[in-house]
């Protein structure tokens, strides 16, 4: 198999600068195995795989350890590359992605794009949030990330999370 993978450096004029992410034009999808293997081996915070579909494209990341449902910097790393390295004419374009359809345009200053909103929501703590934080919340929010509030500064700073008990969570991350 011979793909092609651009490394475009996010939110940056220059070579080096900016948020890294690897970019990698698929003419169909391939595995999910494989999709994480290549992730796992650029090595970056995200890789972005990307198939034409319908008038857009269907759009994925990946970190090296697992797919996660949206990404930001290696979203306008995949619209770069469609627009300047693939000739896409269009002045905007959409992805299909988990979160939703996303819209990037592009003008003589750059790039914009439309983002989800995350709406936070109150839940009930998770048993195994408490037991990775070692605390038990005054109250927690969800939307991608769980949102926990605690008592005081000091309980913050007094934090020794278990991250391997984080990583099992159903959700992206955590806020303390």
């Amino acid at each position: 198999m011979n793909l092609k993978i651009y490394q475009i450096d996010a939110f940056a004029n220059r070579t080096f600068e900016g948020n890294p992410a690897a970019v990698c034009p698929l003419n169909e999808w391939i595995s999910d195995t494989l999709l994480q293997q290549i992730a796992a081996e650029n090595n970056l915070s995200e890789t972005a795989f990307f198939v034409t579909e319908g008038n857009g494209f269907a759009l994925r990341w990946f970190t090296p350890e697992s797919e996660v449902d949206l990404c930001g910097h290696a979203t306008l790393a995949a619209a770069h590359v469609i627009f300047k390295h693939l000739g896409y004419t269009n002045e905007s374009l959409l992805l299909n992605t988990k979160s939703g359809t996303l819209k990037v345009g592009r003008s003589d200053s750059g790039y914009s794009m439309s983002f989800p909103a995350s709406h936070l929501e109150p839940v009930d703590t998770p048993v195994r949030l408490k037991e990775a934080l070692g605390i038990t919340p005054i109250k927690t929010l969800a939307a991608f990330d769980y949102i926990v509030i605690v008592e005081s500064q000091a309980q913050v700073q007094a934090l020794s999370p278990d991250f391997a008990t984080l990583q099992t969570l159903d959700l992206r991350g955590v806020v303390v």
